[in-house]
């Protein structure tokens, strides 16, 4: 009985998901029934998937009414995965009207999805009819870009609404053709104009930056709106973070907290923007953010910073490229020791932080141990081609791999030109050139070839490494030959 209670709990279970199911019978007749959708590929057998599940169940309860989610289970409905190209899982993307959008680059947990999707639902551009309306959204603690338009058929609007359209997954846009708006700020016919977060107001910077261009288009509208969007020092979140990290960028860390403290969170953000502002005014080129201490305690720990004590910021800056630099000297409130370490990183007297363990005191064996601090002194010797692993401690994959590579290593070890190495990637930071995405990755560095680095995508045998490096290398490859088996005598010779 109790069996049976079961087994029609989760029956029950099953039916009461929000998340709609597909299949290669009934995808193409019935994703055209939403305007949107965010439809997740996957696997039963996928780890990721797994994780994955409860929060997109979660955030499809969440968003019930404004966007639909659904899935695919791809080892029963291989056509339609096909179809779209899935070739790893969880693969999610977005459906507008029945037709791919695009793929879905958002957070994976709940929270992210509700918070990101909801920026995609509906129209890009929200319509503004009133005053009370206008000042309801430009009160958000996101930036708003209102769109001002007396003519609402003109081509300044529909050029706006392309920008809108093509910016929606990062920004908030909202257009008007109310005439009392217009006059309010000014607007002789058209005009675009981005309002900074209320909560982000400071006496460094407008509350509101006009677009200036005479012509309206997309490609200048969209630039301005990139180019403006976050003004001198915006608060970084886990929303924003990936627009902010492409940039050379210094961030202050502290407890960062707009709903609870937006006071204090202000107090150390405007000494951050006073000294910036003197930098930024003698023409200096860097990007300027706040950050929870908290919520970027990776970023803290990748840069060899503590802040788990105290209510000073720790500052470090990253650059485009990789390159880090942290401020050792304690933050003061008059905040001449930022303007030291600006100072110091603008003459370039700063020595840059690198995440290393110790080089190693012997390191003749038959595979070279990588770390920060010796990486450049042996991958990059012009003369040496080097095959470099990846690896992570921790890693299944790695230590299957480990005999095989040693034996590489004793191949080859008597060649001058090969160098057979690997590097705990989780211990010690990896170039920018080398993109490590999972465990082991292997690289070919080639001589007189080192900024451009080949990812290896060879088998994983000796042979196999062996071939590879014959075709490859840049000289011919010295390898210890296996010792041959003595032959069998012949009965004669008995």
């Amino acid at each position: 009985m109790l069996k049976l209670l079961f087994v029609a709990f989760l029956a029950i279970a099953a039916q009461a998901s929000d998340v709609l199911d597909f299949t290669d019978d009934d995808f193409d007749s019935r994703i055209g029934n939403h305007d949107m959708i965010l439809v997740e590929f996957f696997a039963p057998w996928c780890g990721h998937c797994k994780r994955l599940a409860p929060e997109f169940e979660a955030a499809a309860t969440r968003l019930k009414g404004i966007v639909s989610l659904g899935k695919v289970d791809c080892t029963v409905s291989s056509t339609v995965c096909g179809k779209y190209g899935v070739s790893g899982y969880p693969t999610l993307k977005i459906f507008r009207d029945g037709e791919e959008s695009g793929a879905y680059d958002g957070p994976r947990t709940a929270d992210g999805i509700v918070s990101h999707l909801k920026k995609q639902a509906g129209p890009a551009s929200v319509e503004i009819k009133t005053e009370a309306d206008f000042d309801k959204y430009t009160k958000d603690r996101d930036a708003s870009v209102v769109g001002f338009f007396a003519d609402g058929g003109s081509s300044a609007q529909a050029e706006y609404l392309k920008s809108a359209s093509a910016l929606r997954e990062s920004y908030r846009f909202a257009h008007t053709n109310n005439e009392d708006l217009l006059k309010k700020y000014n607007i002789e016919g058209e005009g675009v104009v981005l309002f900074r977060p209320p909560l982000l107001a400071n006496k460094f910077e407008d509350s509101s930056v006009q677009f200036s261009e005479e012509k309206f288009t997309n490609a200048k509208i969209k630039k301005f709106i990139q180019d403006s969007i976050f003004g001198m020092c915006p608060h970084m979140t886990d929303d924003n973070k990936d627009l902010l990290k492409g940039k050379d960028l210094l961030v202050a860390y502290f407890d960062v907290d707009y709903e609870k403290n937006p006071k204090g969170s202000n107090y150390w953000r405007n000494r951050v923007m006073k000294v910036a502002k003197g930098f930024l005014d003698q023409g200096k080129t860097l990007n300027f953010a706040v950050a929870n201490k908290n919520s970027f305690s990776q970023d803290l720990s990748e840069m060899g910073m503590d802040g788990s004590a105290g209510e000073l910021p720790v500052v470090g800056i990253r650059t485009a490229k990789g390159d880090k630099y942290i401020m050792q000297e304690e933050f003061s409130r008059d905040g001449k020791a930022l303007e030291r370490f600006l100072q110091d990183y603008f003459d370039g007297n700063l020595k840059r932080y690198l995440k290393s363990e110790p080089i190693p005191e012997n390191n003749d064996g038959p595979v070279k141990v990588l770390v920060a601090e010796n990486f450049d002194s042996i991958v990059n010797d012009d003369s040496k081609d080097v095959l470099i692993e990846f690896y992570a401690p921790w890693c299944g994959h790695c230590k299957s791999l480990e005999p095989k590579y040693i034996e590489l290593g004793e191949k080859l070890a008597n060649d001058p030109n090969i160098v057979i190495a690997k590097m705990d990637a989780t211990a010690n930071d990896v170039p920018s050139q080398y993109e490590v995405r999972g465990f082991p990755t292997i690289f070919f560095s080639p001589a007189g070839q080192k900024n451009s680095p080949r990812k290896y995508e060879g088998g994983r045998e000796v042979a196999d490494f062996l071939s590879y490096l014959k075709r490859e290398a840049t000289n011919p490859v010295v390898a210890e030959e296996d010792e041959k088996k003595p032959k069998k005598k012949k009965k004669s010779e008995l």
